[in-house]
């Protein structure tokens, strides 16, 4: 330490504090300046970087939020068409049924009066025969009964008593 002491030039150090203040000058002219800007840029870019992915963040958020509540509108949407669609397979299913018994009961229906028409038509035909088969064996008695003439007499003198009494 003493010999720096002893070697100090006043000169020397005028000369050496003048080109460290031109030396100081020059880089804050031409080095410090566009460093500092470079800096400051480089700063400026990461804390607009930031911020778009803090919005990107909460559009994300936002995004899921939304896509949540389509996704519950959609599965609301769809259980009340699979409801809607049960009801009307339920609502068709009963109309069918419906119909199906009320063509029944009109078939039923057609049967009976058909086998009740058929039925008074074969009592009316039976009847026809009868009648005709009656009149076929009265004829017969009666031209038995008639071939006589006393025997005709005697029935007219019947039927005559039978007039009067009634």
């Amino acid at each position: 330490m003493e010999k720096l002491i002893n070697d100090f030039s006043f000169g020397l150090f005028f000369w050496q504090t003048l080109l460290f203040i031109i030396l100081l000058f020059l880089l804050k002219k031409y080095a410090w300046k566009p460093i500092l800007d470079a800096l400051n840029s480089r700063e400026e870019g990461i804390k607009n970087a930031l911020d778009e992915a803090d919005k990107a963040r909460q559009e994300m958020v936002e995004l899921k939020s939304s896509n949540e509540q389509i996704v519950k509108e959609a599965r609301a949407e769809r259980d009340a068409m699979l409801k809607e669609a049960r009801s009307m397979k339920e609502n068709m299913i009963t109309e069918a049924k419906d119909d199906a018994k009320e063509q029944a009961n009109k078939i039923i229906e057609q049967a009976k009066a058909t086998i009740e028409n058929e039925k008074l038509a074969a009592i009316t035909e039976l009847r026809n025969q009868v009648a005709e088969l009656s009149i076929g064996i009265a004829e017969k008695i009666i031209k038995d009964e008639l071939s006589a003439k006393d025997k005709q007499v005697e029935l007219i003198e019947k039927m005559l008593q039978e007039a009067k009494l009634k």
